[in-house]
């Protein structure tokens, strides 16, 4: 737990865990009924994926669920995540580079994405480099989703020559081999508070030693 009020509980969720639960009863066990269990009117805004870690924010009874669901639904919320992926990003000093691909299902291999610029919806994402390490040849790299397609980060660096080690969908066995985990984080997260309306900012940085 990051931070908890009345209104909103803030948690930093491991690798591994399930957001919400899954079907079957081995799929119960996840942050949502953790943090239920001590807050019993705490309530699902959004999620992460069960191998991305990072920041998430639960709101405190229906009035603040539907505040926080307009700001994510009317895109006021901030985003950032951070990643390890492979090879040397080329960006050019702090300027951020743009990926613009869009995202459609790829239905016969469900749950799986496809870049399809026929199909696809829009999707962009932004990317700065924060390091890269010539030994492992990998680089840190920061992201902003302006967009929330389903495994979108996950693709679009895929898509640009770069998969996110550990990532077990989109990376080749190379690359997938290089970490335990999907080397994918949630690192801030910013929002209007939904009763005060206070500009409330999280970061919680982890990947910078990967």
């Amino acid at each position: 737990m990051v931070y908890a009020d009345d209104a909103i509980v803030v948690l930093d969720k491991p690798s591994g865990l399930l957001s919400v639960p899954g079907r079957g009863p081995d799929k119960q066990d996840c942050l949502s009924a953790r943090v239920q269990a001590e807050f019993a009117d705490a309530l699902v805004v959004h999620r992460l994926d069960m191998a991305t870690s990072g920041l998430i924010v639960m709101a405190r009874g229906a009035q603040a669920q539907r505040s926080l669901n307009e700001a994510f639904a009317n895109r006021t919320v901030t985003k950032c995540y951070e990643a390890v992926v492979q090879g040397a990003v080329a960006t050019t000093g702090d300027i951020w580079r743009v990926i613009d691909l869009p995202i459609a299902v790829d239905w016969p291999n469900r749950p799986l994405r496809v870049i399809n610029q026929q199909t696809g919806k829009p999707s962009v994402t932004r990317l700065q480099l924060l390091n890269f390490d010539a030994q492992r040849n990998t680089s840190h790299v920061q992201l902003e989703p302006l967009t929330g397609r389903t495994h979108q980060l996950r693709l679009h660096l895929q898509a640009i020559g770069h998969p996110i080690l550990g990532d077990a969908l989109y990376a080749p066995p190379g690359v997938l081999s290089m970490a335990t985990r999907l080397m994918l984080h949630a690192c801030a997260l910013g929002f209007a508070h939904p009763v005060s309306g206070a500009t409330m900012q999280f970061s919680r940085w982890s990947l910078s030693s990967a």
